[in-house]
């Protein structure tokens, strides 16, 4: 199939904003919790009525320090309750939020600022303070810059003090549809970031058609999400929006390292995350299960999991099968739901390939992860699994009331009411991006006969070997990194006689498996690179990633690093991607040396 569409579930109402939400549910729902948010070691809620009040308060602050209509305020911190007030009290001041992330070097921080002309910018810490400090200097638009750990809001709300609820409502009124709500700027894999302009009506029509479709996972009053992705990402913003329009309750996590304990303390519904955090879970889990030696136990277990999944789609699992379902339900199963929170029998994917195994594995035990797919530029989901049908192995249909298209090279185009306007300051970016109403993703894919999209890989990594085979890297790298010892793959061989790739071990997992296989407690990745058992390790991941390719695209050779790639090596971006230029330019030597005979 070359193109496919749905119908639209939601209309954006004429006139309508983000700040319509927040309005509305203290109308409709007052005493319905809307957010909580931690404080002395407790979760405590807040009513919608309550969140509006504050979110007002802290809008008049900003119109009090002079943020006008069309102002771009950046808010550089990481995941937590405040950065949703502002976001909402920056529109209900009629001003434009662009995000920072909060690892951001001062290079970047001045390229967002000075690029968008922001008037202020409210960071976390006094650590994030000093970087925008260090560029001030050069920002002549930036007025001001307060800091939540210095009480920004409290700061905002005593400015505020004096202005009328008249001057919010008449800030409101200047905001429609087509006004810029954010400014987001992408990771930037292939150069400096570019802003996206993602509309008022962007994310209405992204959102209002999402629950929607997922309506039963966004039930007012029951339902609740734990956020832990940054909120510098689209990704995250949109969880903070849907919660909005359903409404549920939405929970925040500054640290990912206190994920696990939190989901039991919050029990969300619904998980919003990337698969990386579906990956180390499941790697988490087994590591724990060899370790207290019922390693064997849990390999069945996934094991019945993984077919049980697999026989729902087709005719349903035989008599045998479910009985050894139920049984390792209890046995292990209904543990790793419990580590979930308990609550949640749904998740939403997106960022990068899940995986088969791990999304039979995760449906097989009670807990179904809908892949998803999208961009900055398509407010995040421009495709989705629907809950009552999906698809493991695929990103699922067209959002409702959009389009995906496939062009004779393959490459996904998508035409809707979620697409962006345009980058900002870039008229030409835009030009290249955008054609008769059409966004070209740089992205390759299929379409099913049921429109199910399929996500092979980025135009611009397509590597062609020496013999003229086109490669996808992500199938392959996808598949191998899902391998609990593997930090992160990259593939190589663009004109090259083969395929190989660049390996680093994880560094969470490492530890467990010296214990598992006799090695010393402190060997580093350095010692043990060339180590027999290591080795065999990594082929097997290797050997695995082969599966899901032809004999032309699999990896023949690979080289462990005794490195691992991160934001601060400048090998991945924010969003956790990998700067392929950079990790080529700097182990160039040893790339050669995979092709040494």
């Amino acid at each position: 199939m070359r193109e496919f569409s749905l119908p639209a579930l939601y209309e954006v109402p004429s006139g309508g904003n983000l700040t319509d939400l927040i309005h509305r549910n203290a109308d409709a729902h007052p005493e319905v919790a809307v957010v909580s948010r931690k404080a002395d070691g407790r979760w405590q809620d807040l009513t919608a009525v309550q969140f509006l009040a504050e979110v007002r308060a802290a809008a008049k602050g900003l119109i009090a320090s002079g943020v006008r209509p069309g102002d771009r305020v950046g808010v550089m911190s990481r995941t937590r309750y405040e950065w949703t007030l502002l976001d909402f009290a920056i529109w209900c001041a009629g001003a434009i939020t662009v995000p920072v992330y909060e690892t951001s070097s001062a290079e970047q921080v001045e390229w967002i600022l000075g690029d968008s002309g922001a008037v202020a910018i409210v960071t976390e810490t006094a650590a994030h303070q000093a970087t925008v400090a260090q560029v001030r200097d050069r920002l002549p638009a930036l007025a001001h810059l307060w800091q939540f750990d210095a009480g920004a809001v409290e700061e905002l709300v005593r400015a505020g003090a004096e202005v009328a609820d008249a001057t919010v409502d008449e800030r409101r009124a200047t905001l429609g549809p087509d006004t810029v709500a954010t400014i987001v700027y992408t990771s930037g894999t292939t150069g400096r970031p570019k802003g996206c302009r993602l509309s008022h009506g962007n994310f209405l029509a992204e959102l209002g058609n999402v629950t929607a479709r997922l309506e039963p996972l966004f039930r007012t009053g029951e339902g609740s999400v734990l956020l832990f992705l940054p909120l510098a990402h689209v990704l995250g913003r949109i969880a903070e929006i849907a919660c909005a329009i359903a409404p549920v309750k939405l929970g925040h996590v500054s640290d990912i390292r206190d994920v696990t304990a939190e989901l039991g303390t919050f029990s969300p519904t619904l998980i919003l995350g990337v698969p990386r955090v579906f990956e180390k879970v499941y790697n988490t889990a087994r590591s724990k299960a060899q370790a207290d030696g019922k390693g064997r136990i849990f390999d069945l277990a996934a094991g019945t999991a993984i077919a049980y999944s697999r026989a729902l789609d087709s005719g349903g699992p035989g008599l045998v099968l479910r009985l050894k379902h139920k049984v390792f339900d209890a046995l292990v199963y209904s543990k790793l739901r419990a580590a979930l929170g308990g609550r949640a029998t749904h998740a939403i994917s997106g960022g990068a390939p899940l995986g088969e195994h791990l999304g039979h594995f995760y449906r097989g035990i009670g807990f179904t992860v809908l892949e998803g797919y999208g961009l900055t530029e398509t407010c995040a989901a421009t495709a989705f699994n629907p809950y009552d049908r999906p698809k493991i192995g695929t990103v699922g249909q067209p959002l409702p009331g959009s389009a995906i298209r496939i062009a004779d090279d393959g490459e996904v185009l998508l035409k809707g009411p979620h697409i962006f306007t345009g980058y900002w300051n870039n008229p030409e970016a835009t030009a290249e991006a955008l054609h008769d109403g059409w966004f070209a993703t740089g992205d390759v894919g299929t379409l099913d006969d049921d429109g199910y999209l399929v996500i092979t890989g980025r135009k611009k990594e397509i590597i062609v070997t020496a013999g003229g085979k086109n490669v996808a890297p992500a199938v392959i790298e996808d598949r191998v990194r899902a391998h609990p010892i593997v930090g992160e793959c990259m593939v190589v061989g663009d004109r090259k006689p083969f395929i190989a790739c660049l390996i680093t071990i994880d560094e969470e997992f490492l530890p467990t498996w010296k214990r598992l296989n006799g090695k010393p407690a402190d060997a580093t990745v350095a010692d043990l690179k060339d180590d027999p058992d290591l080795l065999a390790a990594v082929q097997a991941a290797v050997d695995d990633g082969n599966k899901a390719v032809s004999k032309a695209e699999a990896v023949k050779k690979f080289r462990i690093l005794d490195t691992h790639f991160s934001e601060d090596s400048g090998h991945l971006t924010p969003s956790l991607k990998l700067k392929r230029t950079v990790v080529l330019k700097d182990y160039a030597s040893e790339v050669e040396a995979l092709y040494q005979r």
